[in-house]
């Protein structure tokens, strides 16, 4: 169990940092001209669902905050 908890933490990690690496990337590519909105609106969904990996993954470890 404990080293269950200790994958789940570092692939927290893992995706935080991916996290924080596309919304770089997003800014970088809203400042293009002419701005790519396929690549664009590709980025943001791709973020958006590693922030709802995130969350699931953060409520199965700690499953009694939300009580």
């Amino acid at each position: 169990m404990d080293e269950q908890l200790h994958s789940l933490s570092r692939r927290l990690i893992e995706l935080r940092m991916e996290h924080a690496d596309l919304d770089v990337l997003i800014d970088r590519v809203a400042q293009e001209q002419p701005v790519d909105e396929l690549s664009l609106r590709r980025l943001k969904k791709r973020r958006l669902g590693l922030r709802d990996l995130i969350v699931r993954i953060e409520q199965a470890c700690d499953p009694d905050e939300l009580a």
